[in-house]
């Protein structure tokens, strides 16, 4: 079984900046891709950036520029620095990582989600 636990999320003012962060833990082998999604009120979810695990990357083209997804392969953690904020930004976002487990089995996971508002 693999967790997910993201933080970092809060209230920030357009242009202001915010570091999500996302933990994986349990039964690890191995993590390939780790990635960030946003899902508005009304809206589907959708990719924010995405980083495989030898360090390639990208981006929704609405954020590309102002966030940078990065990770911590000893951490099993990624990050998102999200700058310049935008009100658009204001979402749910939730952290995805496939995972092979010590089973030997790869397993698509999500966190629980947590929530960015740009609003003055």
């Amino acid at each position: 079984q693999v967790q997910l636990v993201e933080s970092g999320g809060g209230l920030v003012q357009p242009g202001g900046s915010l570091r999500l962060s996302c933990a994986a833990s349990g039964s690890i082998f191995s993590i390939d891709t780790m990635a960030w999604y946003r899902q508005a009120p009304g809206k589907q979810r959708e990719l924010v950036a995405g980083i495989s695990s030898g360090g390639s990357t990208n981006y929704a083209g609405s954020v590309k520029g102002r966030f940078t997804i990065s990770r911590d392969n000893a951490k099993n953690t990624v990050y998102l620095q999200m700058n310049s904020l935008k009100p658009e930004d204001t979402a749910v976002y939730y952290c995805n990582a496939d995972v092979k487990t010590t089973a030997r089995v790869t397993t698509t996971n999500w966190g629980q989600g947590t929530q960015v508002t740009v609003s003055s």
